[in-house]
């Protein structure tokens, strides 16, 4: 396997596109427990990564809502996560400016308090690259090609994914529900039922 997975920013933005006014069914919809957007843009970046990593504390994980990381849905710690300096498995990037931004990558705004509270994920650059002509997909006020200049923020900040790293052999295996995913994730299924969980974003 790779020592880096290629990053398949198609997938992500297509996966945007699909449930930026909807909820996949196969994860708990967090948007009346802290809100729904960085368990969104966590959807869009494993749809074009395929990969988790299991710490339970550090990693980058979503097997339910009650068993996952605190970076699958919590703002400032999916920044944490991805911008960690460790070669652990996952998906992994910098913090970017606005001239290396891509479809696929991520803004994270902060609004009144003193932490960030928000994720959107790029799905469109323009070029030059402004506030004005980059468009963003986001759950929690759900929007599609929504440009960053009609936020209202204090702090804006980006995120560049690089790619992935693969899972080392002897560390923990994708489970039988991550297998259900990203079998979901290839074939487009829009599976039944709803699961039930806790507080999110």
């Amino acid at each position: 396997m790779p020592e880096i997975v290629p990053y398949d920013r198609v997938a992500a933005v297509r996966y945007a596109h699909r449930w930026a006014y909807g909820r996949n069914p196969q994860f708990y919809n967090f948007d009346e427990l802290g809100g729904d957007c960085t368990n969104f843009a966590s959807q869009c970046l494993y749809a074009g990564t395929g990969i988790m990593n299991y710490e339970p504390t550090f990693g980058w994980y979503y097997l339910s809502a009650n068993d996952r990381a605190p970076a699958w849905t919590g703002v400032p710690y999916f920044y944490n996560f991805l911008t960690r300096r460790e070669k652990s498995p996952g998906p992994f990037g910098i913090r970017a400016n606005l001239r290396m931004l891509m479809p696929g990558d991520f803004a994270q705004f902060r609004f009144y308090d003193e932490v960030f509270g928000h994720t959107p994920v790029i799905i469109e650059v323009g070029n030059p690259p402004s506030l004005d002509n980059i468009l963003v997909a986001a759950h929690s006020q759900d929007a599609d090609y929504r440009a960053l200049s009609t936020y209202v923020y204090q702090e804006i900040r980006f995120i560049h994914i690089l790619g992935a790293r693969p899972q080392n052999a002897g560390e923990r295996s994708a489970s039988n529900e991550e297998d259900d995913l990203s079998e979901l994730f290839q074939e487009g299924v829009q599976p039944a039922g709803e699961i039930g969980g806790e507080s999110g974003e």
